[in-house]
């Protein structure tokens, strides 16, 4: 059975994230819907314009196997004050469903809301203070939750979505298939 996730949208949201979430993990076999929690058409933190599939609302009832939200200002502020959002990610968790959140996200979203009290997250370097507990390196992973740094981090992070969603092997191919060669630390 195919793979799902969700990936939230919202005006000012971080374009590079975005679009990295979605073309990577479609490219690995998975069924992406982009949902927009204001309207179809969106504007980005970089004033590049983006539609959505959907509104968050025709998500709401649906099961997905990841829940990522992109970064970027206000873009975050605004997924953060959804509440169909914010409702669908309290069920992610509770169901021990992956969710993923790069850059302001993990703080502005995840941390905010107390989902990630339990776990360790990496968030964009000058928002990690807002974080309960702080991970190491440029994506982590703690329990469900995937959280990444950044802009720079987007395709590390959502090639380690697909190896999660899809297995190594799809992640690897997808990978060089992309020529992504992961950084040296």
């Amino acid at each position: 059975m195919q793979k799902t996730a969700l990936i939230p949208v919202a005006d000012g949201i971080e374009e590079i994230e975005a679009v990295t979430l979605v073309d990577v993990l479609r490219r690995g076999g998975v069924q992406v819907t982009v949902a927009s929690v204001g309207a179809l058409e969106v504007t980005g933190a970089h004033a590049i314009q983006l539609k959505a599939d959907c509104l968050i609302g025709d998500c709401t009832g649906h099961a997905y196997d990841l829940i990522a939200l992109p970064g970027g200002l206000p873009g975050a502020e605004h997924l953060r004050d959804c509440k169909p959002l914010i409702k669908m990610l309290r069920e992610q968790s509770s169901a021990g469903r992956l969710t993923a959140a790069i850059c302001a996200s993990p703080a502005v979203v995840l941390a905010h809301h107390g989902l990630l009290e339990d776990c360790k997250a990496v968030c964009y370097p000058s928002m990690m203070d807002r974080l309960p507990h702080r991970g190491r390196g440029r994506v982590a992973a703690d329990g469900g939750y995937v959280t990444s740094q950044g802009p720079g981090t987007a395709m590390e992070m959502a090639l380690d979505l697909v190896g999660r969603l899809c297995g190594a092997a799809r992640a690897e191919e997808t990978g060089s298939a992309l020529l992504f060669r992961p950084p040296c630390d």
